[in-house]
């Protein structure tokens, strides 16, 4: 009996020693989250107790070069419903249905929706915001928000680009520069109970947004309006398909205008242009046509830049000394290689002529002399120095890239179409960057918009720095290419462009768009100013025009109308000598 007791009571001890052993772990373990991982949890049941509502950030501005907003913020609203705080519906209905001008099905659908919170509609007026904050509609929250806006609508429609609904840059210098113009995000955060339903009087928690930073441009809206005017009434008198212009400072590589027409409404931007029936196309193809329209044809598309690009072949000739200003060439009108008879525009020939002749007349028989004499090794090198084989930079998206002859493709007939410009594909941007190097003393420079990068809070500024390559062609090459190009205006076949008191530069060209024989021209002007030493240049591209269509008599006086405007706005005033322009 007693040693019945006995293990009796050692089994009553153990479990006893078994059940404090386990209270002293529970309690230790309470301990333990009361005390060491209360922060913990009380974040976790604020999480499961909260509803979280997003601020728009306001998006950063950009400016021009002048501090003249190009795009900007108008403040709206954002008009949500909480599903489990609605208590009268069908009100509820009725009213955002009238205030937002929805029908009714529409909204019904989302108020129905059983979900934590759902958007009703986006960009609302902050005046219709008010009103519906008026009718104190359970469940139904208006927040603050921004849309992005643009205040002179088309004028910058293809350099800016836009933003989408979540006011993330789509296309432009909007998406370019995204990354800085995007701010934070900012939080409203409530207090609810277990079924999601607002504990009222609790409060709200607020994290402010962080607005986007600014970006500074080198675009110059006077000069941008010019532009668009200049090409406005070429492309309606010409009834043009397109009219697209670039003004550059060729020292440094800053943009200070670039039109492409039609352009298209930046604060309605999927509004097709144009005389469209929208009605009668497929979702694709509608979507087909807004990527068309978008498009930035100076930098996104390429073309046989033609006479134009003479500049280069006279510039790599001379550098590589195949060919002086005073060498003499004949041109009956056409030239004979291998099979082809490749004809000048000029159907008698200019007859016994020198090279500078030939610059100034556009002959092309002289250039597929001095093409041949160069040789495609040659040529290929000057292209490369003048960044032909690569897309120039600019700080824009979706840029082309040209389209050349594979060297052991080129063959006697290849060079010399190459020399006056047919047989290749380029951008305009890549024409004017290698034209700029030639007439800048040889800087390949990178074309650009932005300058710097502001935080308007803080004030803190970021200078953008963009690569320049020196030694594209000597500076005596360069020199005499100024000298040249500013006889083709003073006394040949650009002499449209000319303007009494001013030395001006250029190159026409009057380029056939593919396929060859199908009568559609691309007619076109290359300028700048002052010619001995160019602070200015520019590019102006007329597609298709109705009519004559020769760059020398349609494209050079847009040129010309356009440095009369700007010449003296950037502070280069006619000089007391003038030259006589050859009638």
């Amino acid at each position: 009996m007693y040693l019945h007791n006995s293990h009796i009571r050692k089994k009553t001890a153990l479990y006893v020693a078994i059940i404090l052993l386990g209270f002293t772990a529970v309690t230790i373990h309470l301990i333990y989250l009361m005390i060491g991982s209360s922060e913990y949890y009380r974040k976790e049941a604020l999480e499961l107790h909260q509803r979280e509502r997003e601020i728009k950030a306001p998006r950063g501005v950009i400016y021009d070069r002048n501090g003249i907003p190009l795009a900007a913020n108008k403040p709206v609203c954002t008009v949500s419903v909480i599903h489990s705080q609605l208590e009268e519906p069908e009100r509820v209905i009725r009213i955002l249905a009238k205030q937002l001008e929805l029908d009714e099905e529409t909204v019904r659908k989302k108020v129905e929706k059983v979900s934590a919170r759902e958007k009703i509609k986006n960009n609302v007026a902050r005046n219709v915001g008010e009103k519906i904050r008026g009718y104190h509609l359970a469940g139904v929250m208006v927040d603050e928000d921004y849309r992005r806006w643009y205040p002179y609508s088309t004028l910058f429609s293809r350099v800016l680009g836009f933003t989408g609904s979540d006011n993330q840059g789509i296309v432009g210098l909007e998406v370019e520069y995204d990354s800085q113009l995007q701010g934070k995000s900012g939080n409203i955060l409530t207090l609810t109970d277990a079924r999601g339903v607002e504990i009222a009087n609790a409060g709200e928690e607020r994290e402010e947004p962080v607005a986007g930073r600014a970006l500074y441009t080198s675009l110059d809206y006077n000069i941008q309006r010019y532009a668009s005017q200049a090409c406005e009434k070429t492309w309606k008198k010409k009834e043009a398909k397109s009219v697209s212009m670039v003004i550059m400072n060729p020292k440094n590589g800053e943009i200070y205008a670039m039109v492409n027409l039609p352009e298209y409404d930046l604060n309605d931007p999927f509004t097709l242009i144009g005389d469209v029936d929208t009605d009668n196309l497929t979702a694709k193809e509608k979507q087909d046509r807004l990527n068309q329209m978008w498009r930035n044809y100076c930098i996104n598309d390429t073309y046989e830049p033609g006479s134009i690009f003479k500049i280069v072949t006279a510039t790599a000739a001379l550098e590589e000394k195949v060919v002086s200003v005073n060498d003499y060439f004949s041109c009956p009108g056409f030239r004979i290689v291998e099979d082809r008879r490749i004809r000048c525009h000029k159907a008698g020939g200019h007859g016994q002529e020198t090279f500078r002749e030939g610059i100034m007349n556009s002959c092309n028989p002289v250039f597929i002399d001095v093409g041949l004499r160069l040789g495609a090794a040659n040529a290929y090198k000057y292209y490369r120095k003048l960044g032909l084989f690569e897309t120039t930079g600019i700080d824009l998206p979706g840029e082309a890239n040209s389209i050349m002859h594979k060297p052991d493709k080129i063959g006697a007939v290849e060079l010399a179409t190459m020399s006056f410009g047919q047989s290749f594909q380029i951008t305009p941007m890549q024409l004017l960057r290698a034209a700029g190097a030639a007439i800048n003393g040889g800087t390949l420079v990178t074309p650009h918009f932005g300058v710097k990068i502001v935080d308007e809070n803080s004030g803190k500024e970021k200078k953008l720095n963009y690569p320049k390559k020196t030694g594209a062609v000597s500076p005596e090459t360069s020199a005499l290419m100024r000298e040249l190009l500013e006889a083709v205006v003073a006394e040949g076949g650009g002499n449209k462009a000319y303007i009494e008191g001013y030395r001006i530069g250029g190159k026409t060209a009057t380029s056939q768009k593919l396929p060859r024989g199908n009568g559609k021209y691309i007619s076109a002007f290359l300028g700048f100013a002052p010619a001995d030493d160019p602070t200015v240049m520019g590019i102006v591209l007329i597609e298709e025009p109705k009519g004559v269509y020769y760059g020398g008599t349609i494209a050079a006086p847009v040129m010309r109308e356009m440095f009369e405007m700007i010449l003296p706005y950037l502070g280069i005033e006619p000089q007391a000598v003038t030259k006589e322009k050859n009638k």
